[in-house]
This record gives C-alpha cells, sequence and structure tokens, in this order.
C-alpha cells in the first residue's frame, strides 16, 4: 500500500495533499493542468522532494521530514513511466528495457531472459533488435512499459500513458494497459485528461485543484460532480 502525504511549496501554491493505494488499485489523478498532478508522481518517484510530510510504500518509507530519511529515486523501486516515454533513441528497444537491470548490475544472462519474457508479454519480441525512433506511439508505449515492469516494481506511476498512442489505436491500448495493471497486482497512479482513460483504467478518481484535494471516489462518484466546472467540462 502507498500511503502519502506531503506539503510542497509551488510557483502558484503549496501543494499540501494527502492520498493512498492500495495493492491492486488504480488511481487516476485529474484536474486542470498546473494543478499538481505529474508533481505528485515525482514526489512519490524521488525527482522532487517534499518540504514537510512523509511517503510510505509497504513497510518501508520512502520519505520522512521527522525522521529525516529520504531514499533517493533509484532505490524506490517505483516504475515511472513518463508522458513523453523518456525512451533512449540511440538504442534498441531491447536496449532500453534492459537499461534499468543493468543499472543494478544483474548478471548478463538473467538481464536476457527477463527482457525476454517481458518483450513477450508486451507482444513486441519482433521488435527487439530495432532502435526506438523508428516505432510508433503505440509501439513506444509497449516499450516504456516493459522497461517499467521488468524491474518488478512495488508501484506503478503513468503519466498521460495514452497521450502519444494514435487516436485509433488508443482503445485497444487501453484495454492492454488495463490487463497488464491487473496481472501485476501492485498498485498503480495515473494522471490523464482523457475521460475514457479515466472511467475504463481507474477504480478511484481524485479530483486535484491548485495543490489540495477536491474529491476522492469512484468514477461514477466524482464525474457525477457537475457543478463543478473542471468536471463539467471534463465530462463534457
Amino acid at each position: 500500500m502507498l500511503a502519502f502525504r506531503a506539503v510542497r511549496q509551488l510557483r502558484d501554491f503549496v501543494l499540501d495533499l494527502a492520498l493512498s493505494v492500495r495493492p491492486g488499485e488504480t488511481l487516476v489523478l485529474i484536474g486542470e493542468n498546473g494543478a499538481g498532478k505529474s508533481t505528485v508522481l515525482n514526489l512519490i518517484s524521488g525527482i522532487l522532494t517534499p518540504d514537510e510530510g512523509e511517503i510510505t510504500l509497504g513497510d518501508k518509507i520512502l520519505f520522512s521530514s521527522e525522521e529525516r530519511i529520504n531514499v533517493p529515486p533509484e532505490s524506490r523501486n517505483i516504475g515511472h513511466l513518463f508522458q513523453s516515454y523518456a525512451l533512449f533513441p540511440h538504442m534498441t528497444v531491447a536496449e532500453n528495457v534492459a537499461f534499468g537491470l543493468r543499472c543494478r548490475r544483474l548478471p548478463e544472462p538473467e538481464i536476457k531472459r527477463a527482457v525476454a519474457e517481458q518483450l513477450a508479454v508486451m507482444k513486441i519480441s519482433e521488435l527487439a533488435d530495432i532502435n526506438v525512433g523508428r516505432l510508433s506511439g503505440g509501439q513506444r508505449q509497449r516499450v516504456a512499459l516493459a522497461r517499467a515492469l521488468v524491474l518488478e516494481p512495488d508501484l506503478l506511476l503513468l503519466d498521460e500513458p495514452l497521450a502519444a498512442v494514435d487516436m485509433r489505436a488508443q482503445s485497444a491500448m487501453r484495454r492492454e494497459l488495463r490487463e497488464r495493471i491487473r496481472e501485476t497486482g501492485i498498485p498503480c497512479i495515473i494522471v490523464t485528461h482523457n475521460l475514457r482513460d479515466a472511467v475504463e483504467l481507474g477504480d478511484r478518481l481524485c479530483l486535484i485543484e491548485d495543490g489540495r484535494l477536491f474529491a476522492d471516489g469512484r468514477p461514477e462518484e466524482v464525474l457525477g460532480m457537475r457543478e463543478n466546472g473542471f468536471i463539467a467540462s471534463f465530462v463534457g
């Protein structure tokens, strides 16, 4: 289980919120651009540091201002898929997926086996030796997700995971993504501006406004709050 409580001074406001995600649960963060959604992911993964608060994952403290604990990003065992996917364009698909494992200095046979298994799960084995710069948006999404999952993370963070996928392929990719998340059984947080992503991927929705948690509940509950300006425009 992830338990997050953090305060962070941002340019226009103070982000101050708490949330939790249970094992196997997918939490979707929605809200206006600049509301603090991606900042939450960066605070959890360790890219940014809270001014105060506490972040725990299972029985491990990742950050605590009171106890002066701040585990570095590479030691948090969190899979973070960025909106741009952040793949290495000069590397092949297999090299991209293997990158994190090589950083952990695992034996090469173990790396090759894990990469081959993950490529097969993501149905991209035939792309192993292709440079990622030649891939479509949907293929890059699979590679980025494979790179995150091959590390067997304790938490998965996805920032606009389907934004670079062709509109015609998004429905199928959405189904595949939900299947992969369900299979891992780990907690997952998704940031999206897409209504279908929120409805089809989320077990819970959290609406963030200016760094504060405005609503938290089942998708139908949160999306039913039509008196809220963002929800009204989000639902259309």
